[in-house]
């Protein structure tokens, strides 16, 4: 039974404007904005998880509430759409408002958790799970832990010590499933244990044109690059045809380009420039730089293979 003393040192009121800035939860918020183009329904869920949070915290600090709630979340979407990046800020929320001890991110596949012979499967889960311990463990392409074709896969017994501690320590590890939208409501449907620890489901859409256009433009400026302006013309013209090629993982596919691009401007400089340059035009991706591109001419100006894993962009 609560004393007296106890039960008046319980605050009365609780200012949640004042939480949302000295908690740190409001600079969170503004770096997913600044950093991040696009994704306006992702960085409406993230608002929304963190005012629930906010309020839970709260309902704590006034006595109302002594269960950690359910973290888990699953992201969902094509590559390239910037996951593992809202994974990490949202590592940061979690520890800003005390739901994680440390508020690292620890990101792994099914390589990092699944062994190649029988005994090897749970000392590497185990070891991975101990390493997050305190922040978030982001699993991309989770799906691939489950090969039910395979009887000799040991990704069943990975998914198995994964869902203990999923539920045994919530209040200690927010895990982040993540990956394609139907192969993730695949991979739920088969192991329903993940989908009742799961509460936050969060879809990420492809980016437009537009967005591509403008985080080609900031990845260039990141690293003293511009394009000119019938450099930006032919981007823009780079970007239609390469979203309807295979493997498109779209801001991932606009960094290799402009990785490429870049190194054509190198490879033309080099081999035209007469005389001194100055830092316009060892800075300046030019037209030529971008038509260069297998793209104008209907080849794939990318690798032979598909993605392995969808990183952060």
């Amino acid at each position: 039974m609560s004393t007296e003393a106890e039960i008046t040192a319980i605050p009365q009121t609780v200012d949640l404007a004042s939480e949302y800035e000295t908690s740190g939860v409001a600079e969170v918020l503004r770096e997913l904005d600044e950093e991040l183009i696009g994704l306006a329904p992702v960085k409406q869920r993230i608002r929304e998880t963190a005012a629930l949070l906010l309020v839970d915290r709260a309902r704590r600090t006034l006595g109302l509430s002594h269960e950690t709630p359910t973290l888990h979340m699953s992201f969902s979407g094509n590559p390239g759409t910037g996951k593992t990046t809202v994974a990490l800020k949202m590592a940061g929320l979690l520890h800003r408002l005390g739901y994680v001890r440390k508020g690292h991110l620890v990101s792994v596949t099914r390589d990092d958790l699944v062994g190649q012979y029988i005994g090897h499967t749970a000392p590497k889960t185990k070891e991975v799970l101990k390493k997050a311990m305190g922040g978030v463990l982001f699993i991309d392409e989770a799906y691939y832990l489950y090969r039910p074709d395979n009887e000799r896969d040991y990704g069943q017994e990975a998914i198995e010590i994964l869902l203990q501690v999923m539920e045994n320590n919530r209040d200690d590890l927010v895990v982040i499933m993540a990956g394609y939208a139907d192969r993730m409501d695949q991979f739920f449907t088969a192991n329903p244990g993940f989908r009742s620890r799961i509460a936050h489901h969060i879809e990420f859409p492809d980016y437009t044109d537009t967005e591509l256009l403008n985080i080609s433009e900031r990845m260039l400026a990141e690293q003293n690059y511009r394009l000119s302006p019938a450099a930006e013309t032919a981007m823009k013209d780079y970007i239609a045809l390469r979203r309807k090629q295979p493997h498109f993982a779209n801001a991932r596919s606009i960094r290799n380009a402009l990785d490429r691009a870049r190194l054509r401007q190198a490879n033309r400089l080099f081999e035209t420039a007469k005389g001194p340059l100055d830092a316009a035009a060892l800075s300046t991706i030019g037209e030529e730089d971008i038509r260069a591109s297998r793209v104008f001419q209907g080849g794939l100006d990318v690798d032979r293979s598909p993605p392995a894993r969808e990183d952060t962009a």
